[in-house]
């Protein structure tokens, strides 16, 4: 059984294509077998704009097409499309999605931050963590940001922030937003337990690459600040050519390193732990899970439909 997730950002468009595999106690783990992105983004147009334009709601109408037969030859049998940040403060967000719907029979569905962050909890399982630990959980995205605090494995509260990378590019950080994120963690640290932060993001993948950090391993504060400071030294191109970075990868990276970075401060967090799990992941467990749903309740009505036939 395939099943597919489609994760419309603020910066790209993702595709995961997986099958998923369950171990013992219920543990569940992903057979990634696809995955494609296109760096469509929406966020450049919303955060300055408002609205999408004609020009991107074309690229990702293509793209959707793309997506769509993709899943086709596939297999894939159930699938969901979730879109986030640009695309739910997008002014012709329903006109959007009517389009793409018409175009490439795909039913978007705009997430809020905390469903956001709750399908990326969900894949956690897969992650290193230590469960005697609190985590503040970092995800970096192009139109926001969403901080969780994980105790003893469990997701306690989470918040969405407006601090994307794009929406930091376009120049549209609302007003007091970042003494609003001072605010929350200062409260999430009043508990007097330490925090280990956890960065999730393609940004994040990229900077513990840089880093050269082992997969598993968290990467050290400093040097991930050494990192920032390296790349920040340098223009776009020099960052794109020099460390082998895809253009929209090469602009962002840096407010994205900043952010952690900040976050990171305020927590008092001295290393980030980096799992490789993103929202894609969680949507594709979740699907998964609606799925053996309605499977069991299928059998359930074939089991009553034949108990009242031998009657």
């Amino acid at each position: 059984m395939k099943f597919g997730a489609i994760d419309i950002g603020s910066n790209a468009v993702r595709l995961l294509i997986a099958r998923v595999e369950e171990g013992e106690e219920g543990r569940k783990s992903l057979d990634k077998l696809s995955f494609y992105r296109v760096p469509v983004r929406l966020g450049a147009d919303v955060f300055s704009d408002g609205a999408i334009s004609e020009e991107k709601i074309k690229h990702l109408v293509k793209t959707m097409k793309a997506f769509w037969y993709l899943m086709d030859v596939h297999g894939v049998e159930w699938f969901h499309a979730y879109a986030t940040s640009a695309m739910r403060e997008a002014s012709n967000v329903k006109s959007v999605i009517k389009k793409v719907k018409k175009a490439a029979n795909i039913e978007i569905e705009p997430i809020s931050g905390d469903r956001e962050a709750e399908l990326i909890f969900g894949n956690f399982a897969q992650a290193t963590m230590d469960e005697r630990k609190d985590y503040l959980y970092i995800d970096v995205g192009g139109g926001s940001t969403e901080l969780t605090l994980i105790r003893e494995g469990r997701r306690v509260k989470g918040k969405s922030f407006q601090l994307g990378t794009v929406r930091q590019l376009a120049g549209r950080i609302p007003d007091g937003e970042w003494a609003a994120v001072e605010a929350y963690v200062t409260e999430l640290k009043s508990e007097d337990r330490p925090l280990y932060a956890i960065g999730t993001g393609g940004s994040a993948n990229r900077l513990q690459r840089l880093a050269l950090t082992p997969r598993d391993e968290a990467i050290p504060e400093g040097k991930l600040r050494k990192v920032a400071a390296d790349l920040e030294r340098l223009s776009v191109e020099e960052r794109r050519r020099q460390y082998h970075l895809k253009p929209d990868r090469a602009d962002v990276i840096v407010p994205a390193a900043n952010i952690y970075l900040k976050i990171m401060t305020m927590a008092g967090a001295s290393h980030m732990l980096v799992p490789k799990v993103g929202l894609v992941d969680g949507m594709i467990l979740s699907t998964h899970g609606e799925w053996r749903k309605a499977h069991k309740e299928e059998v359930q009505r074939k089991k009553d439909k034949a108990a009242k036939s031998a009657k």
